[in-house]
């Protein structure tokens, strides 16, 4: 018998389905949910879903999810939730002016901007957004400002104002409120309360006192982007050309060329110090997301540099598991850390930045210990 309750994924002596009413919306809701929010014990978007007689769940990657929508039935009225400035408050909407299908994207404001930019759909669709006076109640997941919403506050919130005279919105929050308290006062658990860290104290994770072979550093090369706009640039799809990767106790590496036109460029392989011979290895990007995907193992911890180079992974649906990002750990590092670098091969110029995170997080473990 599985531990878990199937439909709300909370250990059998948490679960709160019992206390999810059955609602009667007139207004459709589709929720889009990124494929990393599926099996989350805290994800709101389920119980949305349990809870609404008129919704549907998509969840996929990225791209997947995109050529499902796109074979979504769209009425004329339909509308996206989302946060943006420009976009009409609903609560300020008439009654002829309210949408009467609801597109709710689910993930974190990464993800919600990674599927904003894959789902051409989306953006063809009216916005509106909600404009809360009160913080979120949402204090077992970090949200972006005290004001955020999850999917469940904010999809109600939505249906509050579009259909008010619908019965059972404030019994979907209270079973909302009930997940949030049992968490909360289950002393039991070993999920650390979601608190804002103290600028300037250490963060450094604790998976780095594990198993060294299960650590992967990884580093990535991109294609250049378009130079003088920022705005466009900011907006492209860069994808990797080269990437490479290593366990921490060094017992397994990994390197790939991937094609892309920017290597027919002698500037641009100069730049990155990729001789012209290496080109002919170069492989296509579904064989580098096949070669990345057998390196990589199930109980792994993914370690890169920045989000940016995380993204590369995504770019090409290969982000098989998250991943840490060394930028966002908050510690001061030797100044003399990097100045001993004539170990590492130059070419290409991603080992030698490969090696540096390396140095990094040996740096961290050794901290820990």
């Amino acid at each position: 018998m599985s531990s878990r309750c199937l439909k709300c994924f909370r250990p059998h002596r948490l679960c709160f389905c019992d206390s999810i009413p059955s609602i009667d919306n007139r207004t459709e809701v589709v929720i889009l949910q990124h494929r990393r929010e599926r099996f989350h014990p805290f994800n709101t978007a389920r119980i949305v879903h349990q809870a609404l007689s008129r919704c549907e769940l998509l969840v996929n990657h990225n791209k997947e999810l995109a050529e499902q929508f796109e074979t979504k039935t769209l009425s004329g009225k339909a509308a996206l939730l989302f946060p943006d400035p420009n976009a009409p408050e609903l609560s300020q909407l008439s009654a002829d002016q309210m949408p009467d299908q609801l597109v709710v994207i689910d993930g974190t404001w990464h993800q919600a901007k990674t599927l904003l930019r894959d789902m051409p759909k989306l953006a063809t669709l009216n916005k509106v957004r909600l404009a809360p006076t009160s913080p979120g109640q949402y204090r077992i997941r970090r949200e972006p400002d005290q004001h955020a919403l999850s999917t469940l506050e904010a999809t109600v919130s939505a249906l509050q104002s579009i259909e008010p005279e619908t019965i059972g919105l404030n019994k979907l929050t209270d079973a909302f409120n009930r997940m949030i308290g049992d968490q909360l006062s289950n002393k039991s658990s070993n999920w650390r309360q979601n608190q804002k860290r103290r600028r300037g104290s250490a963060n450094i994770p604790k998976v780095l006192t594990g198993d060294p072979a299960k650590i992967v550093v990884a580093y990535g090369e991109r294609e250049p982007g378009r130079r003088g706009d920022r705005k466009h640039c900011r907006q492209e799809r860069l994808q990797p050309v080269y990437w490479t990767a290593t366990r921490l106790d060094g017992s397994e590496s990994f390197e790939c060329l991937i094609q892309s036109e920017a290597l027919k460029d002698p500037t641009f392989l100069q730049h990155l110090a990729i001789d012209q011979a290496s080109v002919a290895s170069a492989v296509s990007t579904r064989s580098f997301r096949e070669q990345w995907k057998s390196f990589l193992r199930p109980d792994d911890c993914l370690f890169v540099d920045r989000q940016s180079t995380a993204n590369l992974l995504v770019s090409c649906n290969a982000d098989f598991m998250p991943s840490i990002n060394l930028k966002a750990i908050e510690i001061d590092y030797p100044a003399d850390l990097f100045s001993d670098c004539e170990d590492v091969d130059a070419s290409p110029r991603a080992h030698r930045r490969l090696a540096n995170l390396v140095r990094q997080i040996k740096f961290l473990v050794s901290t820990t210990i």
